[in-house]
């Protein structure tokens, strides 16, 4: 019995030893291999033209022999650059930040660079974690989407200090001087109700979220400034958030409103679905009762009866242009725009039409 412990114990022990004993193969290992110097095994790796072909061929084969892999952290680290850019945005499940992602991932690809990508799920605090762990991570720039909460936003400022470039993009900061990429909200909206008023809608109603986020408040006030030149009847109603089921809960509202109002527009399509199911359902009939205009172009809205009409927000666009902002900041190259403005288009379907 007391030999077979020790036999064990011999075995646990040379097993450890061979596990610690382990290591990663290194470029002097493969140039110990091919007889050839550190440096070029170095160069040959990188794809220097300096050495021949045929070198760089054998160089290539020995280190998949051996199971060289490239410390890219550390390679990172000598050139200061991780080539990874950290994005964050309220929430994944939009198409719209879904477009958003795939315009900058198109342009990252492109120039070499990988996304990180982190939802603050429209909270302040959550942003904040996102963006100290992007921070601490050495991420060479920040594309960011803020939150509808209220915050002074002093956890980007640390990136000001090491001069790692900012991005925002539809929500943005009140009064920046970083790159923004948004559309006009004031415009769409005020668009937008004018459309109802033309479509002899008197009795307004706008559904959006009580927040000072520009998204919101910009949308707000076009609404306002359309339905009082139009001497129109108007009132907000805010939810506390937008989508199908605040957007039944605000269509039960609507029902019982007196007088009721004959034109509805909502802040985003998801809540316009959720209200015109509900008064659907309520018997309401749409548009010949109540007009709903929704916004942001969402694929529900084709598919609901009758159409969605909706402001189209080019989301692609968008990140293709944030993405394209900070890399030429992080590349030193013609300093982009402060503020770009991208245009939007009324998309009337029968959701609106009376005329």
């Amino acid at each position: 019995m007391k030999r077979f412990s020790l036999s064990l114990a011999t075995q646990s022990k040379k097993l450890v030893v061979e596990m610690t004993s382990e290591k990663e193969v290194t470029i002097y290992d493969i140039a110990s291999e091919l007889k050839i110097s550190a440096s070029t095994v170095s160069r040959a790796l990188n794809g220097n033209p300096v050495i021949n072909k045929v070198t760089r061929e054998k160089v290539a084969a020995c280190a998949e022999r051996l199971g060289y892999r490239s410390n890219a952290f550390a390679s990172n680290l000598r050139r200061k650059r991780t080539h990874t850019i950290g994005i964050i945005i309220p929430r994944l499940d939009s198409n719209f930040m879904s477009a958003c992602l795939a315009g900058m991932e198109e342009v990252a690809n492109e120039k070499g660079y990988n996304m990180i990508i982190s939802q603050s799920h429209e909270s302040v605090k959550k942003e904040a974690e996102n963006a100290k762990t992007f921070f601490n991570n050495r991420v060479d720039g920040v594309i960011a989407s803020l939150t509808v909460e209220d915050s002074n936003l002093t956890y980007f400022d640390k990136f000001k200090e090491k001069k790692v470039p900012v991005v925002f993009f539809d929500r943005i900061p009140p009064d920046t001087d970083d790159v923004c990429v948004l559309v006009d909200n004031f415009k769409a909206s005020y668009t937008a109700t004018r459309h109802l008023v033309q479509q002899g809608c008197r009795i307004l109603v706008h559904v959006t979220l009580n927040s000072t986020s520009n998204v919101y408040a910009d949308r707000e006030r076009g609404f306002n400034v359309a339905a009082a030149e139009s001497g129109c009847s108007a009132s907000v109603i805010y939810t506390s958030g937008l989508n199908i089921e605040s957007g039944k809960d605000v269509a039960f509202v609507i029902s019982q409103m007196n007088p009721r109002p004959d034109g509805i527009f909502v802040s985003n399509d998801i809540a316009a679905v959720g209200c015109m199911l509900e008064l659907k359902s309520l018997g309401i009939q749409i548009p010949e009762e109540i007009s709903i205009v929704g916004f942001n172009n969402d694929p529900v809205g084709m598919l609901i009866s009758p159409k969605l009409s909706t402001i189209d927000y080019p989301g692609r666009e968008a990140g293709i242009l944030a993405a394209k902002s900070l890399i030429s900041l992080l590349d030193d190259e013609i300093k982009p725009e402060k503020k770009f403005m991208l245009e939007t288009n009324l998309i009337i379907r029968e959701s609106s039409k009376r005329r």
